[in-house]
Parts: C-alpha cells; sequence; structure tokens
C-alpha cells in the first residue's frame, strides 16, 4: 500500500501560490519525555557569555542543569501531575542567582544545523517572573537571525506582546538592536502568554517570514529575510539589560515547552522524499500532506485539558514519514 506524505509536507494547499514543500521533520513530545539524553534530536548547552560579551550589566552562564525534563506521570495521558510536580514539559530556568557575575540560563539546540526554509512551531508557557527573556528562533548569524522573544517585565494585566525580530546587519549596525529597524515589531496578544500554554510559530520561505500564534497570523516580514542555513533555538535568559531582557529575576524563573514541531528543507537534501514520490504534478501533489494549524491554545489545563494539549504528530503515525529524514 501506499504510504502518505512521500512527497513531503506543506503548510499550504497545493494550489496555493504560495505552496511550498518541506522534505523532513523534527518533532519533539516533551510531555512524554523523560531522557534528555536519549537521541531527541536536542542538545542541552552550556557556555559562558561575559559581561562585556553580553552587552549588558551581567553575563550569561548557560548550564545543562538548569534543562530539564519532566514528563507527564502518566504516558498515556496528555494532562495531568508530571513527575516533578507543577507542569508537564521541558523546563528551562533562569536563576536568581548570579556566577562570576554572569545569569545562570538554559538553552537546547537542535542538531541539524543546514535548516534553510520551513514552518516551525513551539508549545510552550514563558514565565510571569519579571527579568527574563524567553525565545524560539532560527539561528545562522547575528545579521540572520528569526525571533519570536517574550520579555517577562513586559507581561501584565494590560500588556501582552510577543517581540518579533530578523536580525539583520542593520541590527548589527544599531550596535545588536533591531528595535529601530523595518523588522522588529512588538506585537500586542490577546492573552497572558505567562498563563497557559500556547503555540508561537513562524513560517520562512524565500523573501518572506509569517509569524502566528495559536494559528492565528500575526504578522509578514518581507525585508532583510535570511536566505542561508542555520538551526533552531529556544533559550531563556537574563544579562540585566534594563532595556531588554531586565532582571536579574527575585526569584527562580521557569518557561516549559511542551512540544517543538518543525517542518523544514536543508542545503543538504539529496532527494529526501519518499520513495514513492514520482509521477505528474498531480500525482506529487497527492503525495504532500498539509501539516495542521493549530487552532486553541495546546493548553493541559482545565476539564479539557486531555484534548487540547493533545496536538498532532506525524511521527505517531504509521505510514507518515516514509524515507523523509526524521530527527528525534
Amino acid at each position: 500500500a501506499r504510504a502518505d506524505c512521500e512527497c513531503g509536507y506543506s503548510v499550504n494547499s497545493t494550489t496555493d501560490a504560495r505552496h511550498a514543500v518541506f522534505t523532513n521533520l523534527h518533532e519533539t513530545d516533551f510531555l512524554h519525555i523523560s531522557d534528555l539524553e536519549d537521541d531527541i534530536g536536542w542538545q542541552r548547552q552550556e557556555y559562558n557569555v561575559t559581561q562585556e560579551e553580553s552587552r549588558g550589566p551581567f553575563g550569561k552562564a548557560a548550564r545543562v542543569d538548569n534543562v530539564l525534563a519532566n514528563p507527564l506521570l502518566n504516558e498515556w495521558d496528555w494532562a495531568g501531575d508530571s513527575v516533578g510536580g507543577g507542569d508537564a514539559g521541558l523546563q528551562l530556568w533562569v536563576r536568581e542567582r548570579t556566577t562570576d557575575g554572569m545569569i545562570e540560563m538554559g538553552e537546547i539546540v537542535a542538531e541539524p544545523t543546514d535548516v534553510r526554509f520551513g514552518s516551525f512551531r513551539v508549545g510552550m508557557k514563558v514565565t510571569g517572573v519579571p527579568g527574563t527573556c524567553g525565545a524560539f528562533f532560527w539561528f545562522r548569524n547575528d545579521s540572520q537571525e528569526i525571533d519570536m522573544e517574550f520579555l517577562s517585565r513586559q507581561l501584565n494585566e494590560s500588556s501582552s506582546p510577543v517581540n518579533l525580530v530578523l536580525q539583520s546587519p542593520d541590527s548589527v549596525a544599531a550596535g545588536y538592536d533591531a528595535s529601530d529597524t523595518p523588522t522588529f515589531s512588538l506585537y500586542p496578544l490577546d492573552f497572558r502568554p505567562d498563563e497557559l500554554f500556547h503555540e508561537y510559530r513562524f513560517d520562512w520561505l524565500d523573501g518572506i517570514v509569517s509569524f502566528y500564534a495559536d494559528g492565528v497570523w500575526l504578522q509578514d516580514m518581507t525585508v532583510a529575510t535570511p536566505d542561508s542555513p542555520g538551526y533552531l533555538v529556544l533559550n531563556h535568559w537574563s544579562n540585566g539589560d534594563p532595556g531588554w531582557s531586565g532582571g536579574p529575576p527575585e526569584r527562580d524563573a521557569l518557561l516549559t515547552v511542551s512540544y517543538v514541531k518543525y517542518y523544514f528543507n536543508t542545503t543538504g537534501d539529496e532527494g529526501d522524499q519518499g520513495d514513492g514520490c514520482g509521477g505528474d504534478a498531480d500525482e506529487v501533489a497527492e503525495k504532500v500532506c498539509r501539516i495542521p494549524d493549530q487552532t486553541v491554545a495546546p493548553d493541559p489545563s482545565g476539564p479539557d485539558g486531555n484534548e487540547t494539549a493533545r496536538t498532532y504528530f506525524f511521527s505517531m503515525r504509521e505510514d507518515m514519514t516514509p524515507g523523509q529524514k526524521h530527527y528525534g
């Protein structure tokens, strides 16, 4: 029998003018992962950034013990109690303590480093403790970067923005400050990102980056879009900069990730589509799977938490990843 998705995955229908096919996928369900040392396609980071290099009052100290797994107690559930208490998922901590003038932080980096174009999604709940920056981003270098960043000092009853950023040569020239460039937007959300889990997403195609929250389109950016390969990063940090992260936080601050899913192409693709991908345009189109939109907050709380937190994974279904590279 023919497998599905033999020609890849798409965010749009094959008849859409902005249709693009991605041949690789990396889906990670952090609600059910207990060992981050397993082959899940992510690496916890350990490094120091001095105060001078961090461009803030403090340096940054990434530590692997600030990146922790806290799975659900019941592996068959999508909501309920976690092993360590509190929200289930991947924990990224910023500590109140400093070490040699550096604020301790958590960071995790995806293994494929030659990612070029794709649709990138994270389910997460950010901290409400002022003084940190929670970031979901694709990175090439300081002048080619796609960011969705949450500054906890900006979150209150009247304000809940997300910072949408394309780092560019202009932002580097401005002292690594994108706020006065065309590729920066302080976008107001209609929910508190520190109260529930939500999905944040960006789609990167040639010449355009589109940002979303819970499947709702927020904004397009078409200036200074990246065109080179890079990799995906999640981190939670502070350097005490009053103009950005603020902090240090007055107490340990937690950002929790329930999943990351991204569908992408790489510069090293060598026909990563399934063996059955072939035929005329119509036949190929029938073998491309539409990536479902997450249109509700993927939050596990409340009476329907077991349903709202149960999101779609191609990699959990039979014959939905035939021959593609699958990381994690």
